[in-house]
């Protein structure tokens, strides 16, 4: 099955609404894939947090991945799990065996070689950043820009993460991203329906 164009990346501390409330918002906006970040809550939070996520998103046939944890991702029947880079290739095999063969598997990853490790890995996919500037870690190295895309998109399906709005979503396409990851401009903003619209709409 192929994956949808847009990753959502959650941030609860984007807006002073819930973050379930969010992902409703963006989930009519198109959004049909989403990673729970949120890794500083208490574990029966997070669990809790998941199990609300998967139910906004089973109606439109979205899928959830939970971020670096496979056992969490397994106990709440998560489609899968976004492993940090430092899981390195052992990580995913464990994921892979704890979840299976129909269990998406990501990994971030902020190197064209990282990535190609993650393929060989078994990882379904990988986000690759910064590609822009970004404000959400500005210290976090420099951007690799969109000629990092071209040099990366060749086998594992790859989304462009950092500083990516509706402006330049169509350009990390055009390079050969299979899509786009985005945070904060759907979880800081105003209206993230139609944040998530308009992203999409750059999309395609």
């Amino acid at each position: 099955m192929a994956l949808p164009p847009l990753l959502v990346v959650t941030d609860r501390h984007g807006a002073d609404r819930p973050l379930p409330d969010t992902v409703r918002a963006a989930v009519a906006g198109g959004a049909r894939f989403l990673w729970l970040r949120d890794r500083d809550l208490d574990r029966e939070v997070r669990r809790n947090l998941s199990r609300d996520l998967v139910a906004i998103l089973a109606p439109v046939g979205g899928r959830l991945v939970v971020g670096g944890d496979v056992e969490l991702a397994a106990e709440i029947g998560a489609q899968g799990v976004h492993l940090p880079g430092s899981a390195g290739s052992d990580g995913i095999r464990a994921a892979r065996t704890t979840l299976g063969a129909a269990a998406l598997i990501g990994v971030s990853a902020h190197t064209v070689a990282e990535i190609a490790a993650a393929e060989t890995a078994g990882a379904d996919y990988a986000t690759l950043s910064p590609i822009f500037p970004t404000a959400s870690k500005p210290g976090y190295g420099p951007a690799l820009g969109v000629a990092a895309l071209r040099a990366a998109a060749h086998g594992l399906p790859v989304f462009a993460l950092g500083g990516i709005d509706a402006d330049n979503a169509r350009a990390c396409r055009e390079a050969g991203a299979t899509g786009v990851a985005i945070m904060g401009g759907v979880m800081r903003g105003s209206d993230p329906q139609g944040a998530t619209a308009r992203i999409l709409a750059g999309l395609t």
